[in-house]
């Protein structure tokens, strides 16, 4: 047995030496300087302080921390001080050492990244939201220190990603979950383009597996054709480009599994029908730096001389690259099967910083660049977003998240300086960005040099002058139509200051009232107010109090007296993503119910009498849907769809009240569906439909409405079913009438 033992750990140390290795022949292949001396001490104290300790999938926890440094040396492309935090990055969490030890042994940089990263250990999200805010933060202020610290936490999740098949269902789908609501659009706003595609692929994977293996299926299915339609687009354009003289690379680019199956979603359209499956790259070597702008428009002349252009379908993100370091000339032309195939030009330079962000930029630089600036800019606005930040824990994410995911528009002041704005920014917007003092007086603005309101959107060129006015102040109707998020943290701040001034006139009023009528100042007394006035908090209560929205007066006393139940409060209880009409099931609330086990799969029953779930009101699922549960407070599982919404905010923030369900193949429950119909008008059309739903399916119909316009017609149709079945049944048939060019399922 001893050497069995013996055997197993002398084939798992030279699994980790062979690792190892291939680390550093990886940071030997880099242009960075050859200090392999650090990088080996920080390997072996790393592999000295995780001995013994394993991963859950059973592997030495050593090749965890390999793996990670490995991602930022090939992948990010990062040098020793990185590559030795990512080494270190889960020493100080995990074992007895300090991060006094690292700065002692390895220096004060390496030391301040993983303390950083030992900040926002264990994912950035705790259990409870405000521990997940809390982390967020951490994470935010530690990477506007060290943007190192963000690039290997992103190496580290992107690690994590990939080896989740270990972990239980659940736990994959807070993860994932997380990954996707998170991590993905901030690798976006890093330019870290490989990662984010391959973080959203692998979080798509592990929530809808079927969904994810039908499209991977399709794609290699559909592959010989699409190498014949590249062959025959690309042939005349590498004729002329090899006409030139230019040393270049063209090669197709296939959508993310991700892209496509959201495009699909979006658009409620069959994979069959996802025209702009891949792009054709062509990446060039220019012969002077100097010169790489022209040659991408030189190559565009090439392509538009052989191909129709798509004229609202270019890109040019060479002259102005976008906020996150991304160049590249993007034209749509139109191929010989007819389709749109969007071309998109790159230097080699410029083809390394997509695909691996600001830290291949570092590569290039001299000096300080623009596209570095833009990043301080966004490093700039998120440290102002942390200094008012949301008290609510989501919403707080959601602000952080306008800044994430945003598209660019370009707007120049009446000077003529250039402003970068997230894409649907508003008048109102560009005021907070030029100075929040401009923002609360802004009345209106002159968009070249036409009025317009503060709601009004702004396009790319637009040039824009902001009207103030000193008696102008922040208005609540403001937050439906600013974008970005130092406006909207601007805009709460002041209207909370303004709303807590009135509230503490309120609060002053509802003393002197007591006071006059000889009643105590308790929980018992304020509840009645609440309850009477349905109001949930009492901040609330005191600002429409000092707002005069509410007075109180001899009327008022007779609530006082009323010793009825506090209707209200019990509705304040009731569990998050539930009903709240009372019914039979509020009884076993006042029992506490038995734990559910979270590792295990749920299995939702449904037996005619009673059953053992309930569906969340937001999304609708039926069975057969990619579906998790949410246990609420009594221990209830509210069923969300995986790819709701909500569900992607619990998902990041409430990971441990998430468990992994599957439905029972004998769910007694009818479910409501709507499905959508579009086709060509002509007369008995709608009784060809109800007559194959009615006769021929046996469904009962609860609602049709049908709209005809120009010889066209769209419908809606809501119908009870038992499962995704019935559904896929109903739109094939319906689909079978030669006018019906569509039916699909849409969100009810």
């Amino acid at each position: 047995m001893t050497s069995h033992i013996s055997e197993v750990e002398k084939a798992e140390q030279e699994l980790i030496e062979q690792e190892f290795q291939a680390l550093l022949a990886d940071y030997l292949n880099s242009n960075h300087r050859k200090k392999t001396e650090i990088i080996e001490r920080a390997f072996r104290f790393a592999e000295e302080a995780h001995r013994g300790i394993r991963r859950q999938s059973g592997e030495p926890y050593i090749l965890h921390p390999i793996a990670v440094a490995r991602i930022v040396s090939r992948e990010i492309g990062l040098g020793s001080t990185s590559i030795c935090a990512a080494l270190l990055h889960d020493v100080v969490e995990d074992t007895e050492y300090t991060v006094e030890d690292i700065e002692n042994l390895f220096g004060h940089k390496i030391a301040m990244i993983v303390s950083g990263l030992t900040k926002i250990s264990g994912g950035i999200f705790g259990d409870q939201a405000s521990a997940q805010a809390e982390n967020f933060r951490k994470l935010l202020l530690t990477m506007s220190e060290d943007i190192r610290v963000i690039l290997i936490k992103m190496a580290d999740r992107l690690h994590n990603m990939r080896t989740l098949g270990s972990l239980t269902p659940s736990k994959q789908y807070k993860i994932a979950g997380e990954t996707l609501y998170i991590y993905a659009p901030l690798a976006h706003r890093l330019g870290l383009f490989a990662i984010k595609t391959e973080l959203e692929d692998l979080s798509f994977k592990y929530e809808h597996p079927d969904a994810y293996n039908d499209i991977m299926q399709k794609i290699a299915d559909t592959e010989d054709n699409r190498r014949a339609i590249y062959e025959k687009f690309s042939a005349p354009i590498l004729e002329k480009l090899h006409g030139m003289g230019l040393s270049f690379e063209m090669k197709a680019r296939i959508k993310s599994v991700y892209s496509i199956w959201c495009k699909m979603q979006n658009k409620n359209i069959p994979f069959e029908e996802v025209y702009d499956l891949y792009a054709v790259r062509i990446i060039f070597d220019p012969l002077k730096e100097d010169d790489e702008k022209k040659e991408c428009w030189n190559i565009y002349s090439v392509i538009t001389d052989i191909y129709k252009m798509h004229p609202d379908r270019i890109r040019d993100w060479v002259s102005r690259p976008k906020a996150n370091g991304y160049q590249a000339l993007h034209v749509t032309v139109m191929g010989p099967d007819g389709n749109w195939i969007e071309v998109q030009i790159r230097s080699r330079k410029m083809d390394d910083i997509a695909e691996r962000g600001f830290a291949a930029h570092w590569k290039y630089k001299v000096g300080h660049t623009e596209e570095e600036s833009e990043l301080d800019i966004w490093i700039k606005t998120i440290k102002e977003i942390l200094e008012n930040p949301e008290p609510n824990a989501l919403d707080f994410l959601d602000t952080i998240k306008l800044n994430l995911f945003a598209s660019e528009i370009f707007v120049f002041t009446p000077k003529g300086e250039l402003k970068t704005l997230p894409t649907d920014a508003t008048a109102l917007d560009f005021a907070f960005t030029l100075h929040s003092d401009m923002g609360y007086h802004c009345i209106a603005a002159k968009v070249n040099h036409k009025l317009v309101p503060i709601s009004q959107k702004l396009q790319s060129g637009d040039q824009v002058e902001i009207l103030t006015s000193k008696s102008q102040s922040p208005k609540p109707e403001w937050i439906n139509f600013i974008t970005t998020a130092k406006a909207k943290t601007r805009l709460i701040a002041a209207l909370r200051k303004e709303r807590r001034q009135v509230a503490l006139k309120g609060e002053e009023l509802y003393r002197t009232f007591l006071q006059e009528n000889g009643l105590d100042d308790s929980l018992r007394n304020i509840d009645k107010l609440l309850n009477h006035y349905k109001i949930d908090k009492k901040e609330t209560l005191f600002y429409r109090l000092g707002a005069n929205e509410i007075t109180l007066n001899d009327n008022t006393k007779k609530i006082f007296k009323d010793k009825g139940q506090n209707v209200f409060m019990k509705y304040l209880r009731m569990p998050f993503g539930g009903s709240h009409k009372s019914n039979a099931s509020d009884k076993k609330r006042e029992n506490p119910a038995t734990k559910i086990d979270r590792k295990t799969t749920y299995i939702l029953q449904d037996d005619g009498i009673e059953k053992n779930y309930r569906i969340a009101s937001c999304c609708n699922p039926i069975p057969g849907d990619d579906v998790l549960g949410y246990i609420n407070e009594h221990e209830q599982v509210i069923v969300h769809k995986r790819s709701c919404p909500v569900a992607m905010r619990l998902k990041s923030s409430f990971g441990s009240r998430l468990v992994s369900t599957q439905w029972a193949d004998n769910i007694i429950e009818a479910f409501p569906v709507t499905i959508e119909i579009t086709g060509i008008d002509k007369v008995g059309i709608l009784n060809q439909i109800t007559r194959i739903i009615s006769d021929e399916l046996a469904v009962n119909i609860r609602r049709l409405n049908i709209e005809t316009e120009h010889g066209l017609f769209k419908g809606t149709l809501s119908v009870l079913v038992h499962n995704i079945k019935d559904v896929e049944r109903m739109c094939e048939n319906i689909k079978k009438i030669s006018e019906v060019k569509s039916a699909i399922r849409i969100v009810n």
